[in-house]
Formats: structure tokens, C-alpha cells, sequence
């Protein structure tokens, strides 16, 4: 489990994580949870043990934190896979990256509207 320690969007980077080790149920409270490992059909999960054992030394320590290219979710990916890889942040890459090509081609129909208007 990580925890962004300052009060920024953690976006850009720059950022510090503690890995904390908790009991899932302190951390969802009464909120629904699932197992997800999704990306089993595309890695294989490295063994409980390595895992606990790298998890495990990891505990309270700080390690960099991004919303798009370190968060939990490529922390758990990591300790499962052993490489990290955040699902969540890529569609948000992909999500950001199709809003910057229609505005720029926006921008690229306006710019010849604009010159046609003035012809």
C-alpha cells in the first residue's frame, strides 16, 4: 500500500510515496473490493513468497510517486510481475493524448479559417 505524502496531484512527479503495510480491511473500511490481476494472462505473478519478501522490505520507506508513471497500482504490479505497469495511467495517457490531436487539429481548421476569411 502506498501513500501520497504531500498535498499535490502527484502528476508531474516529484512526489514521495511510504509504502505502509496494513490489513485491507483498516484500509476499505465498508467500501467493496476485488482481487484484480488482469495482467496474468500477460505476465507471470512471480511467487507469494518473492513478493512478501520484496513487499515486505520495502515497508516504510519512500520511494518517488507519479499519478502516471509510478503509482500503487504500478507498485502492486511490480511486487506481483515484477515489472511495473499501471493500466489506469495508460488509459489516461491514451485519453490525453486523443484530447491533444482533436485540439490540434482544431487549431489547424481554425488557422484555415481563419487565413481563408482574410483572402
Amino acid at each position: 500500500m502506498c501513500w501520497l505524502g504531500s498535498g499535490s496531484s502527484g502528476v508531474g512527479g516529484g512526489d514521495v510515496g511510504i509504502v505502509l503495510k496494513q490489513k485491507l480491511q483498516d484500509v476499505v473500511g465498508k467500501d467493496d473490493w476485488k482481487i484484480n490481476n488482469i495482467l496474468d494472462d500477460k505476465y507471470s505473478p512471480r511467487p507469494a513468497k518473492d513478493i512478501l519478501r520484496s513487499a515486505g522490505s520495502l515497508v516504510r520507506t519512500s520511494l518517488q510517486y507519479s499519478l502516471l508513471h509510478y503509482n500503487c497500482e504500478h507498485f502492486a504490479t511490480e511486487m506481483r510481475y515484477g515489472r511495473p505497469e499501471s493500466q489506469q495511467a495508460q488509459k489516461a495517457a491514451e485519453t490525453a493524448r486523443g484530447a491533444a490531436l482533436v485540439v490540434g487539429a482544431f487549431g489547424v481548421v481554425g488557422a484555415l479559417l481563419l487565413r481563408a476569411m482574410r483572402d
